[in-house]
């Protein structure tokens, strides 16, 4: 405890370059810093995009797949700091990118690492992590002690941010801290237009396989048409559902029930996004609640989740840390087997409003947490898990075919 506390007093310092006469060593210059808006300022060094960018600050405890979670249309308004202390090693590629547009620019707003990675070694790597962040305008901060920030966080929740980087380490402090203060944060708002497309479009690609890279859907072999509400959605969901054969039609978030039916889907899937599920359900509730009421089989994931569970009548409540890793343990009671997830929320559905005719079907081991549910009167079921992994173990893939399954159920 002594240690840590010694840690935060250093870092609260402002670091600036002095030359020690007795031995001629010199004090690097800071060129980094995260200002919080309770006043705390952690020194280390930028890497990245120059610049600044306020966001709320969480922890993720994947060892790998660190691209993957960068480009997350879920990590939207959020600083990312990264538990495992080598991020960088294998670079970067133009393939691991989880936003459906390669030039959009929505996932975490800037990352914090331990240690600054060296070249990265990897047949597949293109770029250097810093390089790519930098044409992302991600800014980056490396060289402070992780292990204390997400302490921090376990302790006193997610704390709003500003992240900044300036090679010559001048920072207007002042101005960062009322940044950091004055940020409403994102309990009560909503990210999702930032993220969701912002017109339909159709989707065959398939997923990535070492011998051929991605595939594409066979047009001949269409099983069902699915139709999925983007409200932010990842590229390896809608590869999953083109790999179990069907049709995929993504359209807006904001798109209505008349305009979805219209499509005439077998189903309709609900994306993972970023924000406050109790705003976005504010246009997304009443949708949900038609295509419901007319049976159509539906299938949510993260924010789609916590969308169908506000729609039955269900709540959602804000997390202090939230759940953010590739490693998490969660039970599903219609199996009886423990799985170990990707996560990837900082909202949960509030396990005792819900309704009766809704079962709770998965559950964190880790703090009891709602993980899933089904509707006992309609075909429908969603989980706060992500199941396509990527990053993450696969041992949830199954629930892509379980929907499969319930589409069949349905046309027959």
């Amino acid at each position: 405890m002594g240690a840590r506390r010694r840690m935060r007093v250093r870092h609260r310092a402002r670091m600036i370059p002095d030359q020690d006469e007795a031995t001629g060593w010199t004090t690097p210059v800071h060129t980094g810093v995260l200002v919080l808006a309770s006043g705390e300022a952690i020194f280390g060094f930028g890497f990245g995009a120059v610049g600044s960018a306020v966001g709320e600050v969480c922890f993720n405890t994947a060892m790998t797949g660190y691209q993957e979670i960068l480009t997350d249309p879920s990590y939207a308004g959020q600083i990312v700091t990264f538990t495992f202390p080598h991020i960088g090693n294998v670079g970067v590629n133009d393939e691991d990118v989880e936003t459906v547009d390669l030039e959009n620019r929505a996932g975490a707003r800037g990352v914090i690492v331990a240690a600054p990675s060296g070249d990265p070694s990897n047949y597949r790597a293109l770029h250097p992590l810093g390089e790519w962040l930098a044409a992302r305008g991600v800014v980056g901060l490396c060289g402070i002690d992780t292990r204390a920030l997400t302490t921090l966080i376990r302790e006193k929740g997610m704390p709003n941010a500003v992240i900044a980087y300036a090679p010559d380490g001048v920072f207007d402090l002042v101005a960062l801290r009322a940044e950091a203060a004055a940020w409403p944060g994102i309990d009560g708002m909503d990210l999702v237009p930032s993220v969701t497309a912002p017109a339909r479009y159709d989707w065959d690609e398939t997923v990535w396989r070492q011998a051929s890279g991605f595939g594409k859907r066979d047009g001949n072999g269409k099983k069902f048409r699915v139709v999925a509400v983007d409200y932010g959605v990842k590229r390896n969901i809608l590869r999953l559902l083109a790999e179990a054969g069907c049709e995929v039609i993504v359209v807006p978030a904001t798109t209505s029930a008349k305009d979805i039916l219209a499509l005439s889907p077998d189903g309709v899937f609900l994306s993972n996004g970023p924000g406050d599920p109790a705003e976005t359900g504010k246009y997304a509730v009443p949708t949900i609640r038609e295509l419901l009421a007319q049976k159509v089989p539906t299938f949510g994931i993260c924010l789609g989740h916590q969308m169908m569970a506000l729609a039955v009548g269900a709540k959602t409540q804000k997390m202090p840390q939230g759940h953010h890793g590739a490693n998490h343990p969660v039970k599903d009671f219609t199996t009886g087997k423990v799985e170990i997830v990707s996560m990837n929320h900082g909202f949960a559905v509030d396990r005792d409003s819900l309704p009766a005719n809704v079962t709770e079907t998965h559950r964190s081991l880790f703090d009891g947490s709602n993980c899933g549910i089904a509707l006992a009167d309609r075909p429908a079921f969603s989980v706060q898990h992500h199941p396509e992994a990527s990053p993450g173990p696969q041992d949830s893939h199954y629930l892509f075919a379980r929907f499969v399954d319930m589409m069949e159920k349905a046309r027959a």
